[in-house]
């Protein structure tokens, strides 16, 4: 097991102490891995993506103060239902990489509408996560960007996704069963790969707003979820070991390096 190194976060990655892999996707909604990885959480809502049997601690995660989640309300909203054969049959090991999305899609729209109708619920910060931070993640990030009207930054985020969890792979004291770090020249076609499939995928998708009604989301839910996206930005902080009000913003960060757990 190789030793913990320092996770170097991408242009544009949210500071949060503990965190990876994250950033903002739009309006008050954020995104990215484990929150388990947090050493303290400065948001009212998490929700977790995650099937039930992942959502626990890990013995490498790091230890977080029994008050830091005072506030925080975590909403476990699983995209996919165990038993499913047409999707346990492609989705091999996992759901990890974007030529999968319409199957969830078909498979499962009464789980994107769950997620889709708890983000437009709640007033203040929202982060989504999954496990990496990348799939899961991505597809639903996919969609609120488009109803944002920034669908042209689908990509991109998928890629920076992408990337930060490789990075992570790099540093992490944790040897993944189906992962592990890959240089630039093995990352470049895996990348170009996923941009091909999204491209695809939201192709299929259209019109954001149509695409989900048709899941079975209300008019006024959809209204709802593109004001959330289009609110302006105010990125909540996390900072590890300082007081604060459970369930507010911070305005700065400690800055402090937390030590890799893995994956």
């Amino acid at each position: 097991m190789m030793e913990p190194g320092t996770y170097r976060r991408g242009a544009g990655d949210v500071t949060w102490d503990g965190s990876v892999n994250a950033r903002r996707i739009a309006g008050s909604v954020y995104r990215m891995g484990r929150r388990e990885w947090l050493t303290e959480a400065g948001v009212r809502r998490v929700l977790d993506l995650r099937n039930p049997g992942e959502n626990k601690a890990r013995a490498l995660d790091p230890r977080v103060r029994p008050d830091a989640l005072e506030g925080i309300r975590v909403v476990n909203l699983p995209l996919e239902d165990a038993g499913n054969e047409r999707f346990a049959a492609v989705a091999v090991p996992y759901m990890n990489h974007p030529s999968m999305y319409r199957l969830v899609c078909e498979e499962f729209p009464h789980r994107l509408r769950e997620v889709f109708t708890e983000l437009a619920a709640g007033e203040g910060g929202v982060v989504l996560h999954c496990s990496a931070g990348r799939d899961r993640t991505g597809l639903v990030a996919s969609l609120l960007l488009a109803l944002a009207g920034r669908g042209d930054e689908v990509l991109e985020q998928d890629a920076l996704a992408t990337r930060g969890i490789n990075e992570w792979h790099r540093v992490s004291g944790y040897r993944h069963p189906h992962e592990s770090h890959l240089p630039d020249g093995k990352l470049t076609p895996i990348l170009a790969s996923r941009a091909a499939a999204l491209k695809e995928f939201m192709r299929w998708v259209g019109d954001p707003q149509e695409f989900l009604l048709r899941l079975g989301l209300s008019e006024a839910t959809v209204q709802r979820l593109r004001q959330v996206v289009s609110q302006a930005r105010r990125t909540p902080v996390l900072a590890a070991n300082r007081r604060r009000r459970p369930g507010h913003w911070r305005e700065a960060s400690s800055g402090r390096a937390c030590p890799p757990p893995g994956w």
